[in-house]
């Protein structure tokens, strides 16, 4: 990852092949981020997200990584290691989401799990046509664990919740905006210009009044972060999500994670 700053924008790129998989060295990464954040945002009124990747924006956690170091370890081990990821994960993420400058991700292509995940953080979601949006966490036994489901709930309700979580469905761009999840639809390849024309737009505007109304209307659903680390390290130590992981790590397919 890296970052610039340039004319009240902060433009953090994703350029990790093969589609931006969230392992420890992103994970790193995204930690120093946050960190300079906290330093340089005062300069800015907006953060924007995209992926330099023709692939996508982000295919999800790092799956391969997960499962390698998960054998490696006794499973009480394994299960600290999960849950210590997922809580250094989300702290960066709510820092993200609770951040007084209006973040916009840039999204193209797949756009899954953690990836998904990332996006519900930001403020508004630019999508070219040939986005797509899911959580195939299902197919290995487990749940979002980035912090997906109660941001998702606090964006759109339960009803698309449930759908993504129950049926294991992916959907594209029209869908998103048709259900509110996806503020513009653009043509292919046209997401990061849509979301620096819109940055430019919001510095016409009051950088605090700003803040302040995105304060009251997106308040961070603490205690369902928690309860979600809680239940994804539970269901992490069944059996069926190494069956699940090991499926996904022998795949000779070459984008395992799409449905």
């Amino acid at each position: 990852m890296s970052w610039t700053v340039s004319e009240g924008v902060i433009e953090l790129a994703l350029h990790r092949p093969p589609c931006n998989e969230l392992g420890s060295v992103s994970l790193e990464d995204l930690e120093r981020f946050v960190t300079a954040l906290a330093v340089i945002e005062a300069e800015a009124n907006a953060l924007i997200i995209y992926s330099e990747l023709k692939s996508g924006f982000c295919a999800g956690a790092d799956l391969r990584e997960l499962y390698q170091r998960s054998q490696a370890m006794d499973k009480a081990e394994a299960a600290k290691g999960v849950r210590d990821f997922l809580e250094r994960i989300h702290r960066v993420l709510n820092l993200i989401d609770a951040t007084p400058l209006t973040t916009i991700a840039a999204v193209h292509g797949v756009t899954f799990g953690g990836g998904f995940e990332l996006a519900l953080a930001c403020d508004l979601i630019i999508a070219d046509k040939m986005a797509r949006f899911g959580f195939p966490e299902l197919r290995l036994g487990l749940i979002p664990g980035f912090g997906g489901i109660p941001r998702l709930k606090r964006d759109l309700g339960n009803a698309v919740v449930r759908d993504l979580l129950l049926t294991g469905r992916s959907f594209n761009a029209s869908k998103g905006q048709q259900i509110g999840l996806v503020s513009q639809v653009v043509g292919e390849g046209e997401a990061l210009r849509a979301a620096r024309a819109t940055a430019a737009q919001l510095k016409k505007f009051d950088r605090a009044t700003a803040a302040a109304a995105k304060k009251f209307i997106k308040p961070i659903p603490q205690e369902e972060l928690r309860r979600e680390i809680d239940l994804f390290c539970e269901l992490f130590a069944r059996p069926a999500v190494d069956a699940g992981l090991r499926k996904f790590v022998e795949s000779t397919d070459p984008q395992p994670y799409l449905p």
